[in-house]
Protein backbone atom coordinates (compact mmCIF):
# COMPACT_ATOMS: atom_id res chain seq x y z
CA UNK A 1 0.00 0.00 0.00
CA UNK A 2 0.78 3.69 -1.08
CA UNK A 3 0.46 6.30 1.61
CA UNK A 4 1.15 9.72 1.27
CA UNK A 5 0.74 12.45 3.82
CA UNK A 6 -1.32 14.65 2.43
CA UNK A 7 -2.40 17.67 4.97
CA UNK A 8 -1.70 18.77 8.56
CA UNK A 9 -4.35 20.67 10.61
CA UNK A 10 -3.18 22.89 12.70
CA UNK A 11 -5.27 24.36 15.87
CA UNK A 12 -5.41 28.73 15.38
CA UNK A 13 -7.10 31.14 17.46
CA UNK A 14 -7.22 33.71 14.89
CA UNK A 15 -7.74 32.36 11.29
CA UNK A 16 -7.60 35.30 9.79
CA UNK A 17 -4.01 36.23 11.62
CA UNK A 18 -2.81 32.60 11.01
CA UNK A 19 -3.18 33.41 7.25
CA UNK A 20 -1.24 36.55 7.11
CA UNK A 21 1.90 34.96 9.51
CA UNK A 22 1.80 31.55 6.61
CA UNK A 23 1.47 34.47 3.47
CA UNK A 24 4.26 36.32 4.85
CA UNK A 25 6.03 32.91 5.07
CA UNK A 26 5.59 32.26 1.95
CA UNK A 27 3.52 29.31 1.71
CA UNK A 28 1.04 29.00 -1.46
CA UNK A 29 -3.08 29.77 -0.65
CA UNK A 30 -4.80 27.15 -1.67
CA UNK A 31 -8.15 27.30 -0.72
CA UNK A 32 -9.36 29.79 1.67
CA UNK A 33 -13.38 28.81 1.71
CA UNK A 34 -16.25 29.64 3.97
CA UNK A 35 -19.42 27.49 3.99
CA UNK A 36 -20.84 29.06 7.20
CA UNK A 37 -20.20 31.42 10.21
CA UNK A 38 -18.86 28.24 11.89
CA UNK A 39 -17.19 26.53 9.28
CA UNK A 40 -13.88 28.33 7.36
CA UNK A 41 -10.64 26.11 5.57
CA UNK A 42 -7.66 28.05 4.93
CA UNK A 43 -5.32 25.23 3.09
CA UNK A 44 -1.51 26.53 2.52
CA UNK A 45 1.09 24.48 0.77
CA UNK A 46 4.63 25.41 1.42
CA UNK A 47 6.82 25.68 -1.81
CA UNK A 48 7.99 22.70 -2.81
CA UNK A 49 6.13 20.10 -0.61
CA UNK A 50 3.56 17.13 -1.87
CA UNK A 51 1.82 17.87 2.24
CA UNK A 52 -0.38 20.90 2.83
CA UNK A 53 -1.78 22.29 5.88
CA UNK A 54 -5.22 23.26 6.65
CA UNK A 55 -6.72 25.38 10.14
CA UNK A 56 -10.08 27.43 10.16
CA UNK A 57 -13.45 27.21 12.24
CA UNK A 58 -14.93 24.14 12.52
CA UNK A 59 -12.27 22.01 12.01
CA UNK A 60 -10.70 20.78 14.82
CA UNK A 61 -10.93 20.63 18.69
CA UNK A 62 -7.17 20.57 19.35
CA UNK A 63 -5.94 23.59 21.57
CA UNK A 64 -4.25 26.73 19.21
CA UNK A 65 -0.54 26.29 19.62
CA UNK A 66 -0.41 22.20 20.14
CA UNK A 67 0.87 21.64 17.27
CA UNK A 68 4.58 21.21 17.53
CA UNK A 69 7.86 19.35 15.75
CA UNK A 70 6.41 20.24 12.38
CA UNK A 71 9.46 19.59 9.75
CA UNK A 72 10.59 21.75 7.01
CA UNK A 73 13.04 20.88 4.82
CA UNK A 74 15.74 22.94 3.15
CA UNK A 75 18.85 22.40 0.95
CA UNK A 76 20.80 25.66 2.55
CA UNK A 77 19.60 26.72 6.26
CA UNK A 78 21.87 29.88 6.28
CA UNK A 79 19.73 30.97 3.23
CA UNK A 80 16.41 29.79 4.76
CA UNK A 81 17.16 32.08 7.71
CA UNK A 82 18.13 34.78 5.99
CA UNK A 83 15.44 34.71 3.36
CA UNK A 84 13.13 34.05 7.13
CA UNK A 85 14.14 36.81 8.71
CA UNK A 86 14.17 39.23 5.71
CA UNK A 87 9.92 37.91 5.73
CA UNK A 88 10.20 39.21 9.13
CA UNK A 89 9.87 35.64 10.65
CA UNK A 90 11.25 35.43 14.28
CA UNK A 91 13.85 32.56 13.99
CA UNK A 92 15.95 30.69 15.86
CA UNK A 93 19.29 31.07 15.22
CA UNK A 94 20.72 27.56 13.66
CA UNK A 95 21.85 25.13 15.89
CA UNK A 96 23.23 21.45 15.75
CA UNK A 97 23.37 18.54 18.18
CA UNK A 98 25.86 17.44 20.26
CA UNK A 99 25.15 14.02 19.55
CA UNK A 100 25.24 14.95 15.72
CA UNK A 101 22.16 14.22 13.26
CA UNK A 102 18.58 13.70 13.67
CA UNK A 103 17.21 16.55 16.28
CA UNK A 104 15.65 15.03 19.19
CA UNK A 105 12.50 16.83 21.54
CA UNK A 106 9.87 19.81 21.06
CA UNK A 107 8.19 21.25 24.13
CA UNK A 108 6.37 24.80 24.35
CA UNK A 109 7.20 25.36 20.40
CA UNK A 110 11.02 25.05 21.03
CA UNK A 111 13.68 22.29 20.36
CA UNK A 112 13.89 20.70 23.73
CA UNK A 113 16.93 18.46 24.42
CA UNK A 114 17.01 15.89 27.56
CA UNK A 115 20.58 14.29 27.93
CA UNK A 116 24.11 15.85 26.68
CA UNK A 117 24.74 14.04 23.41
CA UNK A 118 21.26 16.17 22.46
CA UNK A 119 22.54 19.29 23.62
CA UNK A 120 21.48 22.01 21.52
CA UNK A 121 24.67 23.90 20.06
CA UNK A 122 24.71 27.27 18.41
CA UNK A 123 25.94 27.44 14.72
CA UNK A 124 25.97 24.63 11.72
CA UNK A 125 26.37 21.13 12.08
CA UNK A 126 30.62 20.95 12.28
CA UNK A 127 30.40 19.26 8.92
CA UNK A 128 27.66 20.46 7.75
CA UNK A 129 26.16 17.25 7.37
CA UNK A 130 22.79 16.36 6.00
CA UNK A 131 20.01 16.45 8.91
CA UNK A 132 22.72 18.21 10.99
CA UNK A 133 21.40 21.41 11.39
CA UNK A 134 18.37 23.34 12.21
CA UNK A 135 16.51 26.00 13.12
CA UNK A 136 13.16 27.01 14.69
CA UNK A 137 10.04 29.64 14.73
CA UNK A 138 6.77 29.74 15.78
CA UNK A 139 3.03 30.71 13.69
CA UNK A 140 1.63 33.35 16.01
CA UNK A 141 -0.49 30.63 18.27
CA UNK A 142 2.94 29.00 19.23
CA UNK A 143 2.43 26.17 16.57
CA UNK A 144 6.23 24.83 16.63
CA UNK A 145 8.33 24.42 13.38
CA UNK A 146 11.26 23.03 12.60
CA UNK A 147 13.43 23.67 9.86
CA UNK A 148 16.24 21.01 9.38
CA UNK A 149 19.13 21.44 6.64
CA UNK A 150 19.39 18.05 3.90
CA UNK A 151 21.30 18.29 1.27
CA UNK A 152 21.25 14.75 0.95
CA UNK A 153 18.65 12.36 1.44
CA UNK A 154 19.04 9.17 3.01
CA UNK A 155 18.91 5.80 1.01
CA UNK A 156 15.18 4.87 0.31
CA UNK A 157 13.98 8.60 0.99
Amino acid sequence: MDLKLEMITLPVSDVDRAKAFYEQLGFRLDVDYTATDDFRIVHFTPSGSQCSIIFGNGLTTAVPGTAQGLYLIVSDITEAHAELTARGIQVSDVFHDAGGLLHHGHHAGDATHHGEAQKRLHGLHPERASYGSYLTFNDPDGNGWLLQEIKTRLPGR
